[in-house]
């Protein structure tokens, strides 16, 4: 609904970061990396498939909650920039400042950080990164402590917001609604999910140091609802950048349907309780499934392709867990 958001929403931010060292920028522009989607969701199936006891309760539960919760995250961020359709700041369409010093190789690399299309509002960067690293946090609740697993989330996530600014891509205020709609985006999928910390205000037991009295609030996650209301979202994000005719967020809403579809139906193969995934599986499920992401993506006009290799590979990660019980009891039958 354009009007909500002006286009012109800064607030002097950008004459500011214009005085920063390009040293600074250099180094934020390598922190923007952090909430890469690529990079998330590689971090998010990492901790899903090999996460022990150690880091929760039900370390499958919490790591595929994980993933649905980000999902979500960028479902809402897919709607509101379709919803919204205002630009990023002048700077990111080009041409690049890049610094001379530089080289030749790193160049490339930094201008691709500092110039960007799409719309601007709000920040897809600080929005999954907030919600990747606050969820990380609150579903893995059994490494550290509660305080240290949200204050390295909150400083991550807004290390990543600031970058966005500081590299000129995003304004200020992009980024905060970012921050606020990744939180409130995992609390609500928490809550979907039967965290009972999030619907009853309490957890499953003690939240002192790692290693005191085992908490049990993972054990109840489910993240079949999450992953469902990322494909509904998404398929708002859909309607209205179809409406809008914005074709680059019509392929990203229709990633997300599939991303959400793909996780639903790849956990109804996994119990829950299954061990961490073997490497000797887990090598080659990841070229697998890396493969079909990055067809997803330079297949991305041709949108059934699309959808088909990003439900594909949704499936694959999610279902990753139940494959060597699957092929044990295969064996056994054999035998």
């Amino acid at each position: 609904m354009t009007g909500l958001v002006a286009a012109e929403r800064g607030i002097g931010e950008i004459a500011l970061v214009d005085a920063v060292p390009e040293f600074v920028v250099v180094v934020f522009a390598a922190v923007t990396h952090l909430a890469d989607p690529w990079f998330l969701f590689g971090l998010l199936a990492v901790g899903y498939w090999f996460a022990s006891d150690r880091f929760a309760a039900a370390p499958r539960r919490a790591g595929a909650t994980a993933i649905a919760a980000v999902t979500c995250a960028y479902a809402a961020t897919a709607l509101g920039k379709a919803w919204f359709a205002v630009p990023r700041p002048p700077g990111a369409v080009g041409p690049a400042d890049v610094p001379t010093w530089l080289p030749g190789l790193l160049s490339a690399w930094y201008e691709a950080q500092v110039l960007s299309d799409g719309f601007g509002f709000p920040s897809g960067h600080a929005t999954g990164g907030a919600a990747a690293y606050l969820a990380l946090a609150l579903v893995y609740d059994r490494a550290w402590t509660a305080r240290k697993r949200l204050l390295a989330a909150v400083a991550v996530a807004v290390a990543v917001a600031a970058s966005r600014v500081v590299i000129e891509v995003h304004y200020l205020v992009d980024v905060l609604a970012g921050l606020a709609v990744g939180g409130g985006v995992v609390l609500g999928a928490l809550w979907l999910a039967g965290d009972p910390r999030i619907r009853w205000g309490r957890g499953g037991s003690t939240d002192g140091e790692a290693g005191s009295e085992p908490r049990t609030a993972t054990a109840a996650l489910d993240p079949t609802l999450p992953f469902l209301l990322a494909a509904i979202v998404s398929a708002g994000a859909l309607a209205v950048a179809v409406a809008g005719g914005h074709t680059g967020e019509v392929v990203e809403a229709g990633i997300g349907i599939a991303t959400g579809a793909g996780g639903a139906i790849g956990w109804r193969f996994v119990d829950g309780d299954e061990p961490a995934v073997p490497v000797r599986i887990a090598v080659p499920a990841l070229a697998v499934t890396g493969g079909l992401w990055v067809g997803a993506y330079a297949l991305a006009g041709t949108i059934a392709v699309t959808l088909a290799a990003t439900i594909a590979a949704v499936v694959a990660v999610v279902a990753l867990p139940a494959l060597p019980g699957r092929i044990e009891r295969l064996s056994s039958a054999r035998n």
